[in-house]
């Protein structure tokens, strides 16, 4: 029977852990199931979010209030014929921040395959 493996020594030169870079505003599941099917569709319906995200609309229009205050999506009403509709869209910000949380989870994924090998 083996023991735990020891961690390495730190090393002071080495960049930070890259779960150091996550972002806890858009790495949160239901902010991060907006940023990326809005970032798919370009411009994505309320309703449709909240049917493929499984949420109520109260608790989906939190979660949109959060990354629209923060700048990553614009919240945008108006009329498809006589019903009103709420349209999502990424904003530039919005796809910086989900790129980078993507770039993120790739190094975190590289790292965990890296180590299963051992």
């Amino acid at each position: 029977m083996t023991g735990p493996v020891d961690a390495p020594e730190p090393d002071e030169t080495a960049p930070a852990h890259p779960v150091t870079g996550i972002d806890d505003l858009v790495h949160q599941r239901v902010r991060l199931g907006i940023l990326t099917i809005a970032h798919e569709a370009r411009r994505v319906e309320f309703g449709f979010l909240r049917t493929q995200l499984e949420l109520t609309a109260g608790n989906l229009s939190q979660h949109l209030g959060v990354l629209e205050t923060a700048g990553l999506v614009e919240v945008e009403k108006g009329y498809a014929g006589r019903r009103g509709r709420t349209w999502i869209t990424l904003t530039a910000a919005g796809n910086a921040a989900l790129a980078e949380e993507i770039a993120r989870l790739k190094q975190l994924i590289a790292r965990v395959e890296t180590t299963n090998g051992q």
